[in-house]
């Protein structure tokens, strides 16, 4: 810790219901990406800290996974109050740690919402079933019930909205859990549990542990904790799901993504152009579901790309206080990732149209700005346009028609989302049925399904058989139980050692 960082305001964990500081001296830096300075530190856990929440919440878990599921439904619907009407503090904490304007923090926020008011309806999603004299007075019904402990392990780029894709379920069928969300934007899980505590959960069952990969490791490991959830870079779900089921946990690891668009001939040009550039820059392009590659079929390009540009040019990018469009990218070496595939795709023969790197911005010069870059016949073979850059790049190829679009989209590593802009209904419904993609937009460019479905992908875009929320959440936080039951009548006549009788 330097003498310039050595009085700033330190993030705690939040474990048993208050803040604590645990046993780690290890913290790390939290920046302003817009100021390109470090406004705060967090604290980084040991393992011995996880351990500790984790005993904190197996406590909690004793008389929670009991607890009426009136009494669940009543902190959800007052957590879900609170949340609604306190939208614009978090927001304001969202853009001061990530850098998204505050349009799009409140955004995230409302998408969140949606999960919380979700879970509110659990007591109907978790009912079991029965069915009746299955044999001569035998009947058999199933039950939902809690796995316990749950781990959830959140990015940067959604500090609220992610781990709001998981924790109101997880905590409103019956579950403890223990959130470690990134170190880069901390402090939205430590607002979000306090808020839950004033909604009046008891203590113990939503835990913050604050951390870097030894807290990861410390939570992918422990015994005690019975599922995880992730979300992050495709490497890592890797990891994090081989190493979690190599542990005995059930696992959702959702992973990258390289986002496709299709526009055919007949397609509405402008429709297109207005969803290319909110898909592709919305948010700096960091999101998992921003459109990174627009397929656009050689007698529609030019005019597109026309289209394109001049929307590019009226965006405005600096502070998201400032009412801008974009804001910076979330930290500096993250910026220089980005900014680098500008030179790999020009050395790889692509035509950079607009160039993002040096753009004038309203708000701080040290800040790490990365403006909307558009870059045109981008090789299919330059790294440009296989990796997942995760920045405000928008990438042009140009397709001969719908079969080597489809074959382009079809042979790529990811599938989480894919999109086609046309108004023939009948191509429409072949792509479709033909894309391999978790996630489909027809005229849509980000098709994120509403909170009463799942998210997740096909393919490197998602390790295990679980999606997110929806009906895979409620799922995935609950384990049946199947219980045959025989209530002999006074009449039976006395010992029977033999089977039911189907009479």
């Amino acid at each position: 810790m330097t003498s310039a960082t050595s009085d700033l305001p330190v993030l705690d964990h939040w474990i048993d219901g208050a803040t604590s500081v645990g046993s780690s001296d290890r913290t790390g830096d939290v920046f302003d990406p817009a100021r390109g300075v470090v406004q705060r530190r967090v604290r980084l856990a040991s393992a011995a800290d996880v351990d500790t929440a984790v005993g904190v919440a197996r406590k909690a878990f004793s008389s929670w996974g009991q607890a009426s599921i009136a009494k669940r439904q009543s902190v959800m619907f007052a957590f879900r109050e609170l949340l609604n009407s306190r939208q614009d503090e978090l927001a304001a904490i969202l853009t001061s740690e990530h850098g998204k304007v505050l349009s799009d923090a409140g955004g995230e926020i409302a998408r969140g919402l949606e999960v919380v008011e979700f879970a509110c309806s659990l007591p109907h999603l978790i009912k079991g079933s029965m069915s009746e004299n299955v044999s001569t007075d035998v009947d058999v019904f199933s039950l939902k019930q809690p796995l316990g402990v749950v781990g959830i392990i959140s990015p940067f780029n959604f500090p609220a909205m992610v781990p709001l894709w998981f924790f109101p379920i997880a905590i409103a069928t019956g579950n403890c859990v223990i959130l470690k969300p990134s170190e880069k934007d901390p402090s939205a899980a430590n607002w979000l549990a306090a808020l839950m505590a004033e909604a009046g959960l008891p203590p113990g069952v939503f835990n913050v542990v604050h951390g870097d990969k030894e807290a990861v490791d410390a939570i992918l490991t422990h015994p005690d904790i019975a599922s995880i959830s992730f979300v992050g870079s495709t490497p890592i779900a890797k990891y994090v799901y081989e190493t979690g089921t190599a542990h005995g946990k059930r696992v959702q690891a959702l992973g990258g993504a390289k986002n496709h668009m299709l526009v055919l001939p007949d397609a509405d040009l402008d429709l297109v152009a207005d969803s290319a550039v909110n898909a592709g820059f919305g948010s700096a392009g960091e999101r998992c579901m921003a459109v990174s590659v627009v397929l656009a079929v050689d007698s529609v390009a030019d005019p597109l790309i026309e289209k394109i540009t001049s929307r590019m040019a009226t965006l405005t990018i600096g502070d998201g206080t400032r009412g801008t469009d974009m804001g910076p990218l979330i930290t500096r070496e993250h910026r220089d990732k980005v900014a680098s595939y500008v030179d790999v795709a020009a050395t790889d023969g692509a035509s950079v149209v607009v160039d993002g790197r040096g753009q004038e911005v309203d708000g701080d010069p040290e800040g790490f700005w990365m403006g909307p870059t558009l870059i045109d016949q981008v090789p299919t073979t330059s790294t440009a346009y296989t990796d997942e850059i995760f920045g405000p790049v928008l990438s042009v190829v140009r397709v001969s028609g719908y079969a080597e679009g489809i074959e382009l989209i079809n042979s790529g590593l990811y599938g989480n989302g894919s999109a086609i802009f046309t108004n023939d209904g009948g191509a429409a419904r072949r792509f479709q049925r033909e894309v391999e993609a978790g996630m489909v937009g027809i005229n849509v460019p980000i098709p994120v399904p509403v909170a009463y479905h799942s998210f997740g992908g096909w393919k490197s875009s998602l390790f295990g058989d679980a999606k997110a929320y929806g009906p895979h959440g409620v799922d995935f936080f609950t384990r049946e139980k199947a219980i045959t039951q025989r209530w002999l009548d006074p009449s039976h006549g006395g010992l029977n050692l033999g089977f039911p009788q189907h009479t």
